[in-house]
């Protein structure tokens, strides 16, 4: 089958006159074709369309200036020609009424994009089939798209891919690359530590030409192929064509680090930037891309906590996920009243006289089941949920014992000790906290004893201070928590309003068996007494050490040997049924 050139289309005068619709609806009014063409907004023709060729029949202005300007562009050129032909035969074979698509081609200053349709029309005096052709010029939009989807693609400030331009570039390189047959890809995730100091200290200009210095260091890290990415407000991510696995990824590490050793300057000072590495490969081309870039993640978390480069090691995402859950789910808990306080009996060594109790967070969620407060109290640190979960158990402690109080009909001669995480501490007002919580319970502040761990005083010594003086002037005892596994030195423990000294069960617990164990709890025991402390020995698991830690002159003790954590009202149960002070 021969074409006609679009260059030679022939322009024929119709004698089609327009169709009216049903019974009058539109009415022709004597109008001809050209009429109803110069009515269209775009470029407009009729087509007449033959086995060897097209031809037009008819054309508004707009439309015979587009062909003419066409016909000078591809003079030379038949194959543009047969393209057209080919598109409106298959048109024809089609059946279809109409057909719309979007035609591309190189101009004086770059690409550009008509939206064209083609609709059939009766045919006239001969049986050539007609065809209506608009075309629409969209290369402003799509010029607008593109500098829309390229800042949705990229980060502003670095001009790097952004998260969703990252999995972009990955996906093009891994499907338009040729790649070996066993090779492998590796996403190397970078945190910057401390970043969050300058902006603080020097301000977000500051922080921001650190970014960007940052950025330019690491790009200048990569291999040809490579692709750098900023992921997050102060997370980078490399794609990383590995030949070699494991090695190739640890050789981008080096010269990560080598280009990071130097200080950058910021507003005259000199800083040195350290970061957290962590890596994680492909097991193979066809692993999905976003789950190795969420390997990095969950290796670059455990690298900050490390200190070295971590390499994704199987369960670590699992791991990773299960954290996540817990949160979302702990949050709700929080929100909902999901959570309950259990209580564990003090126990008076020397008269096995209840003294109180220590409260301690449950948590049974209707999805992940029973879940260690080891593991959910370490996410809500991670996570920032701890300042209102240490808030609602200092709540929930002062009205526990309002509520005992009220059953009993008078003050109960207990307390109950809360603990205070180093975090909250740090975060919150937890003076403020306790203030309330007794207030709102009409609790006496010698009732509610704050245990707080030595490594929360060694982190912010002077704020420790100021915070267990506040707590001191709400009549509230202090106890240490953990004492022994800490570094906390004689000079600050005789300097801070400290009450009681609590030893770790780690030397409790086999302290019979162990000679240096015991040694160490009778130092503790005899530094308290030189410092006027008391001392409560966590970990009394059987009679024979509660006897020892009694013959010790040891004042308090907790353990399963007395009881398990219980509910609320089966410890004041616990309580009312041993009120005549057993022994132990």
């Amino acid at each position: 089958m021969k074409s006609m050139s679009v260059r030679n289309w022939p322009v024929k005068k119709t004698s089609v006159e327009p169709r009216c619709g049903e019974d009058g609806a539109h009415p022709g009014q004597g109008l001809e074709v050209d009429h109803w063409l110069a009515a269209l907004p775009q470029s407009a023709g009729i087509l007449s369309y033959e086995p060897d060729g097209l031809s037009v029949v008819a054309g508004n202005d707009r439309f015979m200036k587009r062909l003419d300007l066409y016909r000078e562009r591809t003079s030379g050129n038949e194959g543009n020609d047969q393209g057209w032909f080919d598109r409106v035969a298959a048109f024809i074979d089609s059946g279809q009424e109409s057909i719309g698509f979007e035609t591309r081609r190189d101009g004086n200053l770059g690409p550009e994009y008509f939206m064209c349709t083609l609709g059939r029309l009766p045919s006239g005096e001969t049986d050539a089939p007609l065809i209506l052709l608009t075309v629409t010029d969209r290369t402003t939009e799509r010029a607008i798209e593109k500098n829309l989807r390229r800042e949705l693609l990229s980060d502003g400030l670095t001009a790097l891919p952004n998260r969703t331009g990252f999995g972009e570039e990955i996906d093009d390189r891994l499907k338009n690359n040729a790649w070996p047959e066993h090779a492998q890809f590796g996403i190397i995730a970078i945190d910057l530590s401390r970043f969050s100091r300058v902006n603080e200290s020097l301000g977000p200009m500051a922080g921001d030409e650190l970014l960007i210095t940052v950025a330019k260091r690491l790009k200048s890290s990569l291999r040809q192929g490579d692709v750098l990415a900023r992921i997050g407000g102060n997370d980078f991510a490399i794609f990383a064509r590995l030949n070699n696995g494991l090695s190739d990824s640890l050789h981008i590490v080096q010269r990560i680090k080598e280009a990071m050793s130097s200080p950058i300057r910021l507003s005259g000072l000199q800083i040195r930037v350290d970061c957290a590495i962590g890596c994680a490969l492909s097991i193979n081309l066809q692993e999905d891309p976003d789950d190795v870039v969420r390997k990095a993640q969950a290796a670059v978390k455990i690298a900050k906590r490390s200190g070295k480069v971590e390499i994704y090691r199987n369960g670590v995402l699992k791991e990773a996920q299960r954290r996540f859950s817990i949160e979302s789910r702990l949050r709700d808990a929080l929100a909902q009243g999901g959570l309950a306080l259990a209580y564990q009996p003090l126990i008076h060594l020397q008269t096995g006289e209840i003294t109180g109790f220590e409260a301690l967070a449950r948590w049974d969620d209707e999805e992940l089941g029973r879940v260690s407060p080891v593991e959910f109290i370490a996410v809500a640190e991670e996570s920032g949920l701890i300042t209102s979960l240490g808030r609602w158990a200092a709540y929930e402690a002062a009205q526990a014992l309002s509520r005992w109080d009220a059953k009993f009909g008078q003050p109960l001669p207990v307390g109950v000790n809360v603990n205070l995480s180093p975090i909250q501490m740090a975060r919150d007002d937890v003076a403020s906290m306790f203030e309330e919580a007794l207030r709102y319970s009409g609790v006496d502040g010698s009732r509610l004893t704050a245990e707080v761990t030595e490594s929360a005083i060694v982190a912010d010594p002077d704020k420790a201070r100021k915070l267990l003086f506040a707590l001191k002037d709400l009549q509230m005892p202090i106890a240490m928590d953990d004492f022994g596994t800490g570094f906390s030195n004689l000079a600050s423990l005789h300097s801070l309003p400290i009450d009681i000294l609590k030893i770790d069960r780690s030397f409790v617990s086999s302290m019979l068996e162990d000679r240096d164990k015991a040694v160490i709890v009778r130092t503790i025991l005899s530094l308290a007494e030189s410092l006027n402390l008391r001392v409560t020995a966590e970990g009394i698991e059987t009679q024979d050490l509660a006897h020892a830690l009694q013959k010790m002159g040891c004042w308090q003790g907790q353990g399963y040997y007395f009881a398990r954590p219980m509910s609320e009202a089966d410890a004041f149960d616990y309580w009312r049924a041993r009120w005549n002070f057993e022994t132990v």
